[in-house]
């Protein structure tokens, strides 16, 4: 009984600016139970041994409470009392294995500094955090969607086995905050924009045109976030070669008819340019990271190229993993990702497509069923967003290419032409040769007495111009003396169309 009245006089006397603060809590102090309480998490996780994921797992919650002044589980911390509750922990953990994210390194991440918040450019409430590592983004969720994402994670855990490149979120984590009569419910996630590389241009595109674009009070922003309707006016596509293209285009495909037999839709696609100048790169604004860590498939290179079974990251530090671009002269590096994807097609959102299609055209809306909007994201994506470069250098080529064989091949049927000509010849003088040497012992004409040849001589020098590779369009009686013997005369005309005949050039 007296400890009972010492703690209700203790309580009375000494909390009362504390009950208040539990009530509402400020930032800082949210921030530091979101941190406390993930750290708890995945230690308390890393105590118990490995196994396979069963189906029951995905459904599981745990919750602890966590006193400020300590328990025999709970650390002592100086933020007011708070109930953590984590969801699908032995789910969540092998999605961070499966990323190469160990234990350590991910605790190094979540806890070692405090949290950077983020602006909020979308019309959702929602609050974002960055770790000071640029790895790993903290975004808060209402309780629908918490809900959902907890019944998508078997379908998510078979579509991360199949194909871990992927352009759609990664999740690492799913948490409730409970300080007072304040319940935040947190998800972490992969970071798609890195804080070190300036984003010259940012845009959330959903393919969706009725009232895409951005504010005026988002346009006063030092990086503000353009929607569809500002990408057609201030670019006329990314041009990516072809087989990036392809890459990116597949990508696109598969993940979108994921998210379609979900039935998941007003998602959208992320997108950074950084456009590339003389400076080099650095990474300065990483911070204190650990060197050498580095988060599987998270970056937008990774998650497009190379095989499933690679484990090693291929994206370069250089570029941050972004995807080489153009835009007319301009060299970029392309930033991407597909966010909110944790809007389902429920009974809300038929009525919000329906009261909107009232108004405008319906197709043009954002809100849609899962397969419209997922043909309408690609097409968007696919005609005005992200175009194939056709090299001018192959072109041009492959026209040289076909010019010379085409030259080739007349010069080989003029040549051919022009053969046939001098073999007839050659027949013909030896034909009078013999005729000459049966009637008479003096040295013998080798041509008719009357000079057409010398005038098909004539015409082919015209049309062939300085083409004289052949000693056959030479006067047989000009090129042989009227002293030459027999034999040389034969020598002559079995050599005649040897380099080091006379008369060759």
């Amino acid at each position: 009984m007296s400890d009972n009245t010492s703690m209700s006089e203790r309580e009375g006397t000494t909390r009362p600016r504390e009950a208040a603060t539990l009530r509402k809590p400020n930032a800082a102090a949210l921030k530091g139970a979101i941190q406390l309480g993930i750290g708890y998490a995945v230690g308390n996780m890393s105590s118990k041994p490995d196994r396979d994921v069963l189906m029951q797992d995905f459904s599981v919650v745990e919750t602890v409470f966590l006193p400020s002044d300590g328990s025999t589980l709970t650390p002592a911390h100086h933020f007011p009392d708070f109930r953590l509750k984590t969801y699908a922990p032995l789910a969540f953990r092998y999605f961070r294995e499966l990323f190469g994210i160990k234990p350590d390194d991910y605790l190094y991440s979540m806890c070692n500094e405090p949290l950077i918040e983020l602006s909020n450019p979308g019309a959702s409430s929602s609050w974002f955090y960055l770790t000071s590592d640029d790895e790993f983004i903290i975004k808060t969720v209402q309780h629908k969607e918490a809900e959902f994402l907890q019944k998508l994670l078997p379908g998510y855990y078979m579509n991360l086995n199949q194909n871990p490149r992927t352009l759609l979120p990664k999740f690492y984590g799913l948490y409730c905050i409970q300080c007072g009569s304040v319940t935040v419910r947190v998800v972490v996630m992969n970071n798609v924009l890195p804080r070190a590389m300036t984003m010259h241009y940012k845009y959330d595109l959903k393919g969706s045109l009725y009232k895409r674009r951005a504010s005026r009070k988002e346009r006063t922003k030092s990086s503000p976030t353009f929607k569809d309707l500002d990408f057609k006016e201030m670019h006329d596509g990314l041009y990516f070669d072809p087989e990036t293209h392809n890459a990116l285009m597949k990508t696109l495909q598969r993940d979108c008819r994921v998210l379609e037999s979900f039935k998941i839709m007003d998602y959208s696609l992320l997108l950074g340019i950084h456009v590339l100048d003389k400076k080099p790169l650095t990474r300065a604004g990483r911070g204190d990271s650990k060197k050498g860590q580095k988060v599987l498939y998270s970056t937008a290179l990774e998650s497009i190229q190379g095989s499933v079974k690679d484990p090693e990251p291929v994206a370069d530090d250089d570029t941050f993993g972004g995807i080489p671009a153009k835009h007319r002269d301009e060299n970029l590096l392309i930033f991407l990702g597909i966010i909110d994807i944790l809007q389902s097609y429920r009974f809300i959102k038929k009525v919000e497509h329906s009261w909107k299609a009232l108004v405008h055209d319906g197709d043009t809306v954002s809100v849609h069923r899962p397969s419209f909007y997922a043909d309408r994201f690609l097409k968007f994506m696919s005609t005005t967003v992200f175009k194939k470069a056709h090299s001018l250098r192959g072109t041009s080529s492959k026209r040289k290419k076909s010019s010379l064989y085409t030259t080739k091949y007349a010069s080989q049927e003029f040549l051919s032409s022009q053969k046939e000509k001098e073999e007839n010849m050659k027949a013909l003088s030896m034909n009078n040769l013999d005729e000459s040497f049966g009637s008479s012992s003096k040295q013998p004409d080798l041509l008719p007495v009357n000079r057409d040849f010398s005038r098909n001589e004539d015409e082919l020098s015209e049309n062939s111009g300085d083409r004289r590779d052949s000693a056959s369009t030479i006067a047989l009686d000009d090129a042989l003396p009227s002293h030459q013997s027999d034999t040389e005369l034969d020598v002559y005309l079995t050599d005649t169309d040897s380099p080091t005949a006379p008369g060759w050039t």
